[in-house]
């Protein structure tokens, strides 16, 4: 019998996480990095993502973009695919959340949202698609949410594009898993980052979100390890258009 571990060794794999600055993004590539993986960081902040790179070593590298900019986005895949070929596996984790309320949300901000949430996992993974079919090998993995299926007071346009993003993972599991590439979602609960500060700012909501789980806390950015390294490996061969909910249980109750 093989040895069970090698089913999750992405050595020799070649990752591109967006939105890799800050938070889950960030974990994700340090998470994949030291499962073998190279990996190409995704962002706005060249900054940030210097520094990330610093940490992983020579085996990541970066581009600095707005990976909402559809016009760039075969410039922006050329230039992930120039330091260690085109990916294997394309983790989506960038994101916005402008928290607007329903009677204030306006057509930029929607549009934003839906551009950054939605639009942008589509359209990048189509441009990539092509190489993993030649392959006959590929993971995506986008970030869907609680609001994927709960709705949140000031959430409406970011609850519509992650409603959005369960179904586009049906749709992209059904268009490309025969030729090898599967597609799932991630859907986290409540983690300390960047979009969630002013969750985990008021303390008092932060223990009520935590007592609303089965666990009874709210999320470690360690948490998502686990899940996602399932999903971007041979470990998930049998497993497409699937949202993996990693909420503590949160949806549950």
């Amino acid at each position: 019998m093989a040895d069970p571990r090698a089913l999750f060794d992405l050595t020799g794999r070649t990752v591109c996480v967006t939105g890799a600055s800050s938070g889950l993004g960030r974990q994700a590539a340090i998470t994949l990095a030291a499962a073998g993986a190279r990996v190409v960081a995704v962002a706005r902040r060249a900054e940030a993502l210097q520094s990330l790179c610093a940490e992983i070593g020579a085996d990541a590298a970066y581009v600095q973009s707005d990976v909402a900019n559809q016009s760039q986005t075969e410039a922006l895949v050329a230039e992930i695919s120039r330091p260690f070929g085109a990916p294997d596996i394309l983790v989506h984790a960038a994101g916005i959340n402008t928290r607007q309320p329903a009677d204030e949300v306006t057509v930029a901000e929607w549009d934003r949202t839906l551009a950054l949430n939605l639009s942008a996992p589509f359209f990048l993974s189509q441009a990539m698609v092509p190489a993993m079919r030649q392959r006959g090998w590929g993971r995506i993995v986008n970030f869907a949410s609680l609001q994927s299926f709960r709705a949140f007071p000031g959430g409406i346009a970011y609850g519509a594009s992650k409603g959005g993003v369960g179904q586009l993972t049906r749709a992209m599991a059904e268009a490309w898993s025969g030729f090898g590439i599967s597609a799932n979602a991630i859907g986290p609960g409540f983690f300390p980052t960047e979009l969630t500060q002013a969750v985990f700012s008021d303390e008092h909501r932060a223990a009520g979100n935590a007592a609303q789980t089965c666990i009874g806390r709210n999320g470690r950015l360690e948490d998502i390890d686990g899940p996602l390294l399932f999903l971007c490996s041979e470990a998930s061969a049998y497993v497409t258009g699937q949202i993996l909910m990693v909420d503590g249980g949160f949806t549950a109750k």
